[in-house]
């Protein structure tokens, strides 16, 4: 390994360790990293400083979004930049490398360009996105469906946290200057490239580092409001309930056994109960669904069984039932030709790359659905978990990740 090469790996080893403490809880070891939070002001802090000390031309385009170009001489007009990145938010109590992994990777990348003294031929620009998770208003991939124009500003502007402040109101909090909708910088790019942590165990099953992604699982988040009786918990008999908690749960068994049966994903992960008394039967339960399938069809088929068993379950208990969809993302492809490039040029390093599909969601989706030729680069997880602090990636296999998507990146600009 040669010595700038070794500069560029203790670069990426410093960046993670930088970043290890924004947003950790010291209880659980999990980060809270929210949008529009001073943490966020924090990662967008830290982002900004790594861009200038690159001497990369930052760009916010008034959705939250940070992109920094790195432009050849006589490329500045160009429209067929290479955007790499990913985002610096999480999950509530999520782990690591969901998301940072790609951002960091991606500076990386291009300290490791350099030492090996590549000259792109076309910009390529590192991307920070906001609110990929939806963990603060609901909508997973809100910054980059709002560069790409699949939302509105209206409907952006209209949704809410959990505490009810408006999206425009927590950005000018924070200190960023809202400007929603389609963002100019979007059409100058050629393509994207995102590398993340696998949410999975794939590639650890394969015994390989790195892989790329043929496609994203359709994803759909629906909002259940199950509402019946409040009364006494001591004092109502059991068969004068209209008890919308029973109607629940037997809900979330019907939707688990439903998707078991035809090897999809359903997952009830998030409630919200009134009055929440301890001895009151609720009048209401709300509870989000988060549902991934295999295609559009079977995604379209698993909810209607989940609903249909919801509202029979409704009907015996006496309680009622709306189902409202609040986000559903379709079934993603990522360009064929790309990944079969990349695959092809990183045979030589890292000899047979795995091809593999993904049932989580990612910018790169939103992209690609809005026709920008993108592929998708894996960094192997060993255990398999994401979204929870356990979520880890082995320092080795997080540098074999910067020097194929710095191989790549030579794939695309040379």
């Amino acid at each position: 390994m040669g010595t700038s090469m070794t500069e560029s790996f203790d670069d990426f080893e410093q960046m993670w360790r930088d970043l290890a403490p924004l947003g950790r809880s010291a209880m659980s070891g999990g980060y809270f990293r929210q949008p529009y939070s001073p943490v966020e002001s924090e990662l967008r802090s830290w982002f900004t400083a790594q861009c200038q000390a690159r001497g990369l031309e930052l760009e916010a385009d008034g959705n939250g979004n940070l992109v920094a170009w790195w432009r050849p001489a006589g490329s500045v007009e160009s429209t067929d930049g290479v955007l790499i990145g990913s985002h610096l938010d999480s999950v509530l109590d999520g782990g690591a490398y969901d998301g940072p992994l790609g951002v960091v990777s991606s500076l990386a990348a291009i300290d490791l360009l350099r030492a090996r003294g590549t000259m792109p031929n076309r910009p390529i620009v590192v991307g920070a996105f906001a609110e990929e998770e939806g963990s603060r208003f609901g909508l997973a991939c809100l910054g980059s469906r709002l560069a790409t124009g699949v939302i509105s500003p209206e409907d952006a502007g209209a949704l809410g946290d959990r505490d009810g402040v408006r999206l425009g109101d927590a950005m000018v909090a924070a200190g960023v200057e809202p400007e929603l909708g389609r963002a100019a910088w979007v059409d100058r790019i050629g393509c994207f490239v995102e590398l993340h942590v696998e949410q999975g165990r794939d590639l650890v099953d394969r015994d390989a580092s790195i892989g790329l992604a043929t496609g994203i699982w359709p994803h759909g988040r629906y909002r259940f409001d199950f509402t019946g009786a409040a009364n006494h918990a001591g004092t109502t008999r059991m068969e004068d309930r209209s008890d919308p908690m029973t109607t629940f749960a037997r809900t979330a068994l019907a939707a688990g056994e439903a998707a078991s049966r035809s090897g999809q994903r359903a997952t009830f992960g998030r409630l919200d109960v009134a009055p929440n008394g301890t001895n009151a039967i609720p009048s209401r339960v709300t509870a989000w669904l988060d549902a991934r399938c295999e295609s559009d069809a079977q995604q379209v088929r698993l909810l209607a069984e989940i609903e249909r068993l919801a509202r029979e379950h409704a009907t015996s208990d006496g309680t009622r039932l709306e189902v409202t969809a609040e986000s559903v993302s379709g079934e993603v492809a990522f360009d064929p030709a790309l990944t079969e490039r990349l695959r092809s040029g990183l045979t030589d390093r890292f000899g047979d790359v795995p091809v593999i599909a993904t049932a989580a969601g990612h910018d790169a989706g939103i992209l690609a659905s809005a026709g920008v030729p993108t592929a998708m680069m894996f960094v192997r997880n060993p255990t398999g978990v994401s979204h929870s602090p356990e979520e880890h990636a082995e320092m080795d296999d997080c540098l074999s990740g910067v020097e194929a998507l710095a191989d790549a990146l030579d794939i695309l600009v040379s």
